[in-house]
C-alpha cells in the first residue's frame, strides 16, 4: 500500500490509473460544481460537465472495493433562470457506467445566512449522493446514532395496545412502526438529512467543507485500518477527517497549492494526534500511580 498516506498532485483520472483494483474502502469527494474554481478546474461548463466526470467516474469504480461506497457532494446551478440538470444527467450515466445510485444524503447548513433573489429562495442545502458497486456493501449504522429525543420520556411512557405491536400504515403504504421497540433506548438511528455548520475558515479554498462532515461518512461506511481516498482533495479536509479517526487516506488535487495546503493540514493534525495521545498516557500514568 505505498500509495496511501500521500497527497498527490495530479488530475485524479490519469493518477488513479496506477492504482490497483479493488483498492479504496470509501471515495468521499466534492468535485469543482459547473463554472466554479475556474483557476484550478477550468470552470467546466454545466453542459459539459457529464462528459468532464464520467472518465474520472470510471477509475472511481475500478479502484473502490466491492464493499465500498462513493459519496459525491455536488449541487444543481441556476442557469439562465432555472435549475440545470446536469446532476441529473451525470447520475443517470453512472448508472449506465455500472453505479448503483443507492442514496441520496442532505447536508442541511445549519447558519445559512438570508439572502433576496428575485425568483427563488437562498439555498440551504447540498446533495450527497451516495453510490455503490454492489447492493450488499460495509455500512456501521451504529456508529452514528444519535441521542433519542426528549420525545421519547413522555411518548414511551404510556402505551397503547396499537404501540405494542406493528402499526402498518394507514395509506397502505407498506410502511408500519412498532414504537414499543424504542423503550429503555437511548440512541436512535439518524435521517438521511444531515444537520451541520457550514466551514467558517475556507483556508483560502473557494469549497472547503466542515471536518464534521467527511467524518460522519468516514464512521458510517468505514472502519479503522480502511483506505480512504478524496481525488479532489482542495485544502484537506477529507485527508484530515481519516487521519483523526485511524483511517488512512489518499488525496489527489489538480492544484499545486492546495496540495501544499493538504500537507501542511496533515502535519498539524499529526501533532496535536501525538501530543494528545502523550497527554492521554501521561494521565494513565499518574492514575496508576495514584491507584497504587
Amino acid at each position: 500500500m505505498d500509495f496511501v498516506d500521500k497527497i498527490i498532485l495530479g488530475d485524479c483520472g490519469q493518477v488513479l490509473r496506477k492504482f490497483p483494483d479493488d483498492s479504496i474502502d470509501l471515495i468521499f469527494t466534492s468535485p469543482p460544481y459547473a463554472d466554479q474554481r475556474s483557476k484550478t478546474y477550468g470552470g467546466v461548463k454545466p453542459d459539459e460537465y457529464v462528459d468532464w466526470f464520467l472518465p474520472k467516474a470510471e477509475q472511481f469504480l475500478r479502484v473502490l472495493k466491492p464493499s465500498g461506497t462513493f459519496v459525491l457532494n455536488i449541487k444543481e446551478r441556476v442557469v439562465n433562470g432555472e435549475r440545470h440538470t446536469y446532476v441529473i444527467e451525470l447520475i443517470q450515466k453512472m448508472r449506465e457506467q455500472g453505479w448503483l445510485w443507492t442514496e441520496e444524503f442532505m447536508w442541511h447548513k445549519r447558519n445559512c445566512y438570508p439572502g433576496k433573489w428575485p425568483n427563488r429562495f437562498r439555498d440551504s442545502w447540498e446533495r450527497l449522493l451516495q453510490f455503490n458497486k454492489r447492493r450488499k456493501f460495509n455500512m456501521y449504522q451504529e456508529a452514528v446514532m444519535v441521542p433519542v429525543g426528549d420525545w421519547a420520556r413522555d411518548r414511551l411512557s404510556s402505551l397503547s395496545e396499537t404501540d405494542r405491536t406493528r402499526d402498518e400504515s394507514k395509506v397502505k403504504s407498506g410502511f408500519g412502526k412498532n414504537v414499543s421497540n424504542w423503550v429503555g433506548r437511548d440512541k436512535v438511528y439518524p435521517t438521511n438529512v444531515i444537520h451541520m455548520a457550514t466551514e467558517c475558515s475556507n483556508r483560502n479554498h473557494s469549497a472547503a467543507f466542515p471536518v464534521p462532515l467527511p467524518v460522519w461518512f468516514i464512521k458510517l461506511f468505514t472502519q479503522p485500518g480502511d483506505i480512504v481516498l478524496d481525488p479532489f482533495v482542495g485544502s484537506g479536509t477529507t485527508a484530515v477527517a481519516a487521519k483523526q479517526l485511524g483511517r488512512y487516506y489518499v488525496g489527489v488535487d489538480i492544484g499545486e497549492e492546495y496540495c501544499r495546503m493538504a500537507r501542511e493540514r496533515l502535519v498539524e493534525t499529526q501533532s496535536r494526534l501525538l501530543e494528545e495521545a502523550a497527554a492521554y498516557e501521561e494521565g494513565t500514568d499518574n492514575e496508576s500511580t495514584t491507584l497504587g
